[in-house]
């Protein structure tokens, strides 16, 4: 008995988690007047609602633009946090840890304060209304390179040494030995940085002028206007939204797991 109740709690708080996207689910299937009523199940379903969505906005469009800027924000986050990593980490050079301690305190900045200081700069750089103006200021990540670094940590010393000792570059090193031992640590970074990114909501509102340019969680407010609230097709299009994210997670949970558990090591 006292093996099988931990396994009977995880289930009851698993169903407990899902229950919301279970309402989702369905909610999306039911017309707009039995959204809020008490009955689970839908007493006609409409499959049509997810047609409906595609009618009203150019979904498909907001789906494009959310995957692009999210997956070009994953490939410049761990190509720059894996540099800075690497440097952090396996490179001697003076200061090194004081600078490590100063660049994570900027995690305890609230992205709220920078919020200005960014538009401004990208009003400068004239990077208003454009994919460059959502993809450059994300690229760079302090939780990413803190990740990396841990991670590296764990790669045995005497690998490097040997490069070394044949002739290797820190490139050489770099690309050729530690970032294919470090496939984990990238895979675990990407995955938080492609789900951080994909439903980022403030900095496209604020950025974001043309309707060609806007993401999905832009794109989904014109089902919540002046005219009323559509609730049966926002949670058509929440349905849709989530799909990259669920697929994401299934296909990298391995990684993920493995990721966590190497770089949660004393550097």
């Amino acid at each position: 008995m006292k093996k099988i109740f931990p396994h009977l709690l995880l289930i009851a708080i698993a169903a407990t988690s899902l229950l919301p996207f279970l309402w989702m689910v369905l909610a999306s299937f039911k017309p707009l007047a039995e959204v809020e009523k008490l009955n689970p199940l839908p007493t006609v379903w409409h499959p049509e609602n997810y047609k409906k969505v595609f009618e009203q906005v150019p979904f498909a469009r907001y789906y494009f633009n959310s995957v692009f800027v999210a997956a070009w924000v994953t490939f410049l986050t761990c190509l720059t946090s894996a540099l800075a990593g690497f440097g952090f980490a396996r490179l001697q050079w003076p200061g090194r840890d004081k600078v490590f301690q100063l660049y994570l305190g900027t995690m305890m900045i609230p992205g709220v304060v920078t919020m200005i200081p960014n538009y401004t700069l990208m009003v400068k750089l004239h990077l208003l209304d454009s994919y460059q103006g959502l993809i450059v200021p994300a690229a760079f990540s302090a939780f990413g390179t803190f990740l990396m670094r841990q991670f590296l940590l764990t790669i045995p010393p005497a690998l490097e040494e040997a490069a070394e000792l044949d002739g290797a570059s820190p490139w050489q090193v770099f690309w050729d030995v530690i970032l294919p031992l470090a496939k984990p640590g990238m895979v675990t970074l990407a995955i938080f940085t492609f789900m951080g990114n994909y439903g980022s909501f403030f900095w496209p509102l604020v950025l974001i002028k043309s309707e060609h340019l806007r993401t999905l969680p832009i794109g989904m407010l014109f089902f919540d206007s002046i005219y009323g609230r559509q609730t049966n097709l926002i949670m058509a299009a929440s349905v849709m939204n989530i799909i990259p994210l669920v697929i994401l997670f299934v296909t990298c949970q391995r990684f993920l797991v493995k990721g966590i558990q190497l770089g949660a090591v004393k550097g």
